[in-house]
């Protein structure tokens, strides 16, 4: 196995979105992804807790970097629940799926 230190790069995501509101278009855009950009927080969580690389986790799920960057970037397509469960397993967490009732307006 290659030698694949993970070292988290520096984000700020509160001054990241304070200057993308300034956009126009941005607020609405952002809303309507609300949960994919909660999951991908998530995941991107679970990885740098692990203390993995993108490459480690492909290598554990038997894909590819490239493949892990898209299935961590909010909204760019839909993943299965197995490509989920198979990272789930990779980064040493089990994949839970709710369905919650909606609240009456």
């Amino acid at each position: 196995m290659a030698d694949l230190k993970f070292k988290p790069v520096p984000h700020n995501h509160a001054e990241f979105i304070a200057r993308a509101k300034l956009k126009p278009g941005f607020t609405e855009a952002y809303e309507g992804l609300e949960l994919e950009y909660a999951l991908a927080s998530q995941m991107l969580g679970a990885r740098v807790k692990a203390g993995l690389t993108q490459d480690a986790v492909a290598e554990r799920t038997g894909t590819t970097k490239s493949a892990i960057s898209r299935l961590e970037s909010a909204g760019r397509h839909a993943p299965s629940l197995a490509t989920f469960k198979k990272y789930a397993a990779a980064v040493g967490c089990d994949l839970q799926v709710k369905l919650v009732p909606r609240k009456a307006a």
